[in-house]
């Protein structure tokens, strides 16, 4: 029966004991498994699940892009949209996914989209690092992705990068008081609209 270790990828640094999956076999287990899993270069991680702020901000995302988004050309995915990168073999859950026209599926699984135009994720004291290098690296190799964003969970800032003609990636970083033109998906973010929306609520 097919029952590998899994290893959290944001967590763990080293991995004791190395067994090399197909990606069939990744498949097999995210459809019996009640827990979300990355797979890349062969390996099967656990994903962490999320504190109170980060699912708080992954919704304030979502919700203030997704009703923009209506009846236009771009449709907005939550974090159960598995995104693959064939390039490098990767196959994540990005928090927010916006793909523009029709959504490509993997040949090997059509659960699984390659052709996002936009993607967010919310960093993590675990993640931050992984989000900003290795797995930012991965996302450059989608040809059709054209903006990423890094929503800071420390602080209310958000990093948008976005791809220009030249394939050369661009830096914008928004702050309290700041609007984001997300020009890849026609819509754009108020950086003290998406705090505001995700903080606390305050007893009356």
């Amino acid at each position: 029966m097919f029952a590998p270790p899994c290893y959290n990828r944001r967590v763990t640094t080293a991995l004791v004991h190395r067994v090399r999956y197909t990606y069939g076999e990744y498949l097999a287990l995210e459809s019996a498994s009640n827990v979300k899993h990355e797979f890349s270069g062969g390996e099967i991680y656990a994903m962490a699940g999320g504190t109170p702020e980060h699912a708080a901000l992954q919704v304030a995302v979502s919700g203030l892009l997704f009703a923009q988004l209506r009846a236009g050309p771009c449709r907005g995915y939550s974090s159960d949209l598995r995104v693959r990168v064939r390039a490098t073999g990767l196959a994540t859950y990005p928090d927010v996914t916006v793909v523009c026209g029709p959504a490509e599926r993997d040949p090997d699984d059509a659960n699984t989209v390659t052709n996002p135009t936009l993607l967010v994720e919310v960093t993590s004291r675990s993640s931050e690092e992984y989000d900003r290098g290795d797995k930012f690296e991965h996302y450059k190799q989608l040809a059709s992705l054209r903006q990423y964003l890094i929503v800071s969970h420390r602080e209310h800032t958000i990093e948008v990068w976005t791809r220009g003609e030249s394939d050369a990636w661009t830096q914008c970083v928004g702050r309290e008081g700041d609007a984001l033109a997300l020009v890849s998906i026609g819509a754009r973010l108020v950086i003290r609209e998406v705090y505001d929306a995700a903080a606390e609520p305050v007893k009356p």
